[in-house]
């Protein structure tokens, strides 16, 4: 079921907030309602991974209680293991067998003999915040959960559990039984719902036509430069709206539902490097990597530069692995640690007086990394880049077309990726300037009101297009 379906926005989600809030006067049978809704939510697309599902759940919460007995240190660490790899190989059973025997095996002898394996929606989001919860408590900076089905909620919780936001299990704690849900709180949630369903529907799947178009283009053979670039900065666009979206969505589903998620960006296209760049795009992917693998191996605080380096690398790799079984994915993370690296080496982010040039190479940077993103293999990758780089010469017809056909998308994808709306959302939700406070007050709830009946019309009359990070 996806946020901007007629199915969840008209049936499902009304039902469920209306349930919700009709079992206030009791905390625990709210969580209860959530989980199992939850479960229904996960059940319309994929009903027999519902029992996956469980099973993660089932194994997380009794991994946690073994921790929480555990007579002492080294048990504790013992079954920290143990859960770590249940986790780990449960993730890659789904995600990375065909991919490891098809390299093992080039014939497909192997694979012939494997049964039908499908990736569970989610799979790779919910699995991190299992094992988030299961460290969390080895640590001790989380109390064992002594209830599964609010072990379970957390989870599975439906509006973030499938591509995110990453929510660590210390967050979320305190708020599983002690969360306030104001009108306040529940109006900020419903704007942020329909500013994402916006991005969604105006940007990102605009920007997904021309992208699809340019790279089905790259699968037949050479293209001029322009129409390369175009292709690659237009699924820049789409895949940052497209997952921005997302986050958006389940952030203010979640504020709907009385709970405070963190945020997963901060306007990554005005970064000046690659560095600040992975910084302000999925805040909650890096914050996991930093807290439970770029810290454990010392992060920046090691003195050895060649271990520092180290430390980046296995950050990167394991980004790209965990991206996607495929070499593509694998090249875009050491592509990304490369940089990284020679940012840090060089000083790059230190560098004064130069922020136009900065803001260039990170664009132009990133473009290309996007680009190795996107690709289904590196022969498809290299014949992209060939063209990239003037190997069919520059111009082409298509470019313009495209550029013409949708250049109010592309105004409006330039726009959003400025902190523009965030000034004047400050401007006219929290009424910095008091002179438009009476005109924010009416004006804001109707201009939210014409993006949902827009993007509506939109939905009724396209075809479904699932949301990019579905498929991690």
């Amino acid at each position: 079921m996806l946020f901007s379906s007629i199915v969840f926005l008209f049936y499902f989600l009304p039902a469920t907030l209306g349930i919700y809030y009709i079992l206030r006067f009791s905390r625990p049978l709210q969580n209860l309602f959530l989980f199992l809704s939850s479960l229904v939510f996960y059940a319309w697309a994929q009903p027999k991974f519902v029992l996956f599902l469980l099973l993660s759940i089932i194994v997380n919460y009794s991994i946690g209680m073994l921790i929480d007995k555990a007579e002492n240190q080294k048990k504790r660490k013992i079954w920290l293991g143990i859960g770590v790899t249940l986790n780990i190989l449960y993730l890659g059973y789904f995600k990375y067998t065909y991919f490891i025997f098809n390299n093992a095996d080039p014939s497909g002898y192997l694979i012939s003999l494997l049964p039908t394996i499908i990736l569970p929606l989610g799979l790779s989001f919910y699995t991190l915040q299992a094992i988030s919860y299961v460290v969390d408590v080895y640590r001790k900076d989380a109390a064992v959960q002594k209830n599964p089905l609010y072990l379970g909620m957390y989870i599975a919780l439906f509006p973030q559990f499938i591509s995110g936001p990453i929510v660590r299990y210390t967050l979320m704690e305190q708020q599983i039984s002690n969360r306030e849900g104001t009108l306040r709180m529940f109006s900020v949630g419903l704007c942020r719902f329909v500013k994402g369903l916006g991005k969604k529907v105006f940007i990102a799947n605009h920007m997904a036509i021309v992208t699809d178009h340019i790279f089905a283009m790259n699968s037949e053979g050479l293209m001029p430069m322009s129409l390369a670039f175009l292709g690659s900065i237009s699924y820049s666009l789409q895949i940052f709206f497209d997952f921005a979206a997302y986050s958006d969505m389940a952030i203010g589903l979640s504020y709907m539902l009385g709970f405070k998620v963190p945020e997963n960006f901060n306007y990554p296209y005005i970064s000046k490097s690659v560095t600040e760049f992975w910084r302000r795009w999925h805040i909650t992917l890096g914050d996991w990597f930093k807290n439970y693998v770029y810290f454990p191996l010392g992060g920046s605080r090691v003195k050895n530069t060649d271990r520092l380096i180290l430390n980046l690398l296995i950050v990167w790799i394991l980004t790209g692995v965990w991206h996607g079984a495929n070499w593509t994915f694998i090249i875009w993370g050491l592509f990304n640690f490369l940089c990284i690296a020679i940012e840090k080496l060089f000083g790059w982010t230190e560098k004064k007086n130069i922020a136009a040039i900065q803001h260039i190479y990170m664009f132009f940077v990133i473009v290309i990394s996007w680009t190795l993103f996107r690709v289904e293999s590196l022969t498809l990758a290299g014949r992209y880049f060939q063209s990239m780089f003037g190997a069919a010469g520059f111009w082409s017809d298509y470019t313009w077309m495209f550029l013409r056909e949708y250049s109010v998308y592309y105004v409006l994808s330039f726009i959003f990726c400025m902190p523009i709306s965030r000034r004047l959302n400050t401007m006219l939700v929290q009424k910095t300037y008091k002179k438009w406070g009476i005109i924010a007050m009416g004006f804001y709830p109707i201009f939210m009101l014409i993006i949902f009946i827009i993007s509506l019309s939109f939905l009724i009359k396209e075809a479904e297009n699932p949301f990019i990070y579905f498929k991690f």
